[in-house]
């Protein structure tokens, strides 16, 4: 689902501004963005997001600006001095050449980063940590809104896949009962005229055979307890992760639908079938976006 949080702080001088974005996806695909000096923090962040996400595209950027004097580095006195002493060897200033103290800054070793450096990432991580619970509070808070308009829209698709099966329950005994009728005219019409005729029993047999092919009790029993399953995970009094679980059930549900479809051939309930496959599809959409 989708969602978007930010939160920033500032802590002795340091700002910290951390942000969490989530775009729908099937799995749960982390993207983090850090730093340079924060990249020890990258596991332990993308960890938590773990804990709180299980699904979506997910992309954390994390900014951090130190104005106090414990970022300063130290400037390698030594390492220096010794750059100037071989300077001074190779006898350039006879040659006019200028010496630039700030590349002399830029050589290897002359500049040293802060000697708290630990201890400045532990600062971080410990800024970090906060801000990522605050940032994924505003999120959830955004894919919850979001999530109230999947569950009115699933909640339809239920009722429509309940009432088209009502109707083909109503209408599957009488499938039975028009084959019969169309076999017996149709019967009547190719005798009518000669002195053969058909035994009950052989017309009782096929009927039996074309009710045994054509009975979807089973599928239709089926098909209602996934639906009935279907409603208690989207009530999810508990608040676990039920999208993927969801997603294999709409599976299931439109085998059923499938099912049912290839065995009967009369029109009505064909007719409810694609409605019900519509609806199904349409639960298979929407549950991809959901936690």
């Amino acid at each position: 689902m989708t969602g978007y949080g930010e939160a920033s702080s500032h802590e002795d001088g340091v700002h910290y501004f951390l942000d969490v974005r989530s775009l729908n996806n099937k799995y749960f695909k982390c993207v983090i963005r850090l730093p340079e000096d924060l990249q020890g923090l990258e596991a332990e962040l993308e960890s938590s997001l773990r804990r709180r996400l299980t699904r979506g595209a997910v992309t954390l950027m994390a900014r951090c600006t130190d104005a106090s004097a414990s970022v300063t580095h130290t400037i390698n006195a030594a390492a220096l001095r010794r750059y100037l002493d071989q300077l001074r060897e190779a006898n350039l200033e006879s040659d006019g050449v200028t010496i630039d103290g700030g590349a002399l800054l830029s050589l290897p070793g002359v500049l040293q980063p802060p000697a708290d450096e630990e201890e400045r990432l532990h600062r971080a991580r410990d800024a970090m940590l906060k801000l990522l619970n605050k940032a994924c509070d505003q999120l959830e808070q955004m894919r919850e809104r979001e999530g109230e308009i999947v569950l009115r829209d699933l909640l339809d698709q239920r009722d429509v896949i309940i009432t088209r099966l009502d109707s083909v329950s109503e209408r599957a005994p009488q499938v039975v009962q028009e084959y019969e009728a169309r076999l017996r005219s149709r019967i009547n019409q190719l005798l009518e005229g000669s002195n053969l005729k058909v035994e009950p029993a052989d017309l009782i047999r096929e009927i039996a055979v074309y009710a045994e092919r054509s009975d979807i009790a089973e599928e239709l029993a089926r098909l209602r307890g996934h639906m009935e399953q279907f409603a208690e995970l989207i009530e999810n009094k508990d608040r676990r992760p039920v999208g993927r679980t969801l997603d294999f059930l709409a599976q299931e549900m439109l085998r059923e639908a499938n099912t049912i479809a290839s065995k009967s051939g009369d029109n009505a309930v064909a007719r409810d079938i694609v409605e019900v496959k519509g609806a199904i599809d349409r639960i298979k959409e929407q549950v991809q976006n959901v936690e």
